[in-house]
């Protein structure tokens, strides 16, 4: 994998045994990966903290994400993950910050665990955009190079964390039943806010949808392959079952020493999935193979912007 650059100089380097942030890394898929550790100039950063461990997760929509995020910062030690690069402009106004730098450094403070490390999710959507705009930051951009270098840059010893579904007609059922009540999760113990309307079944958004997950995918796969970089995978039907596990491996994953007996936060997310996403599912998958047999088409919505591929 290609060394992370900063401020002109290589910040990262690869050791091959052990390094300062705990055990033996470990990677999806039997994998091998070399552990990262960060040499003396990171401290140059003109970042708010010396982050030592960054990540990245990679999602799409309704694919499981909020649940990965609640999980690994559950552990208290792999960052305070959210989505903060999606509508900015709430979350500006809410902190108050004057320009995207400080935005920026104003999202690494809040997702960052007193043992510096630091975690963050973005969807293919929008990433692009908010490359575009860590580009145009004076003290990010000033240098050329690819977007995973300006990444680096901007969070050191970056890592990317790619969460995937099964289940795609699940998965698009979720989002489109999500987007009409603006539901968009349900936690133990808080009631969830009342639906904006009550959702209608549309085979014609529920197979938009699941085209658009299938093709953000494959330009999140193009992404890594592009840069040489080997994420660890995580796929929603096994983090539901085995959600400790599946935290504790990446926690190995990125280097990070653990007690055995340590114990997690509480899991408050609830699965939203209910009868009607059952029958929606049936219904979709009965006309898909009844349209596919006509040749009608599927999806009368425009082509997006999934294609645009950041440098």
């Amino acid at each position: 994998m290609t060394d992370a650059i900063g401020n002109g100089k290589r910040c990262v380097r690869q050791v091959g045994a052990r390094s300062c942030l705990g055990s033996l890394s470990r990677v999806s898929f039997g994998k091998p990966h070399p552990i990262t550790t960060l040499d003396k100039h990171c401290s140059s950063r003109p970042c708010p903290m010396n982050l030592r461990l960054s990540y990245l997760i990679c999602a799409t929509p309704r694919c499981g994400s909020n649940l990965l995020c609640e999980a690994l910062q559950n552990t208290g030690l792999a960052g305070i993950p959210g989505e903060y690069f999606w509508d900015e402009a709430r979350w500006t106004r809410k902190w108050g910050t004057a320009n995207y730098t400080d935005y920026l450094h104003e999202v690494i403070k809040r997702s960052t665990t007193k043992n510096c490390v630091f975690g963050t999710k973005v969807m293919w959507g929008y990433f692009d955009v908010f490359v575009s705009r860590v580009r145009e930051t004076p003290e990010y951009g000033r240098q050329n190079g690819s977007s995973h270098e300006l990444l680096a840059r901007l969070f050191p010893g970056l890592r990317y964390i790619w969460i995937t579904r099964r289940d795609k007609v699940r998965q698009a059922v979720s989002f489109w039943k999500s987007l009409q009540t603006l539901v968009w999760f349900s936690k133990a113990g808080i009631d969830p806010p009342p639906p904006r309307k009550e959702p209608v079944y549309s085979f014609e958004a529920i197979d938009h949808f699941v085209q658009e997950v299938v093709m953000h995918e494959a330009a999140w796969q193009a992404y890594f392959d592009r840069h040489a970089i080997v994420p660890f995978t995580v796929i929603y039907e096994d983090l539901a079952s085995a959600y400790e596990a599946t935290a504790l491996k990446i926690l190995d994953w990125l280097g990070l020493s653990y007690p055995p007996d340590l114990v997690f936060g509480p899991r408050l997310l609830q699965k939203q999935a209910d009868d009607v996403s059952e029958i929606w599912v049936e219904r979709y998958r009965k006309e898909k193979r009844e349209r596919g047999r006509l040749g009608a088409p599927h999806s009368p919505f425009p082509e997006t912007t999934w294609s645009r591929m950041p440098d």
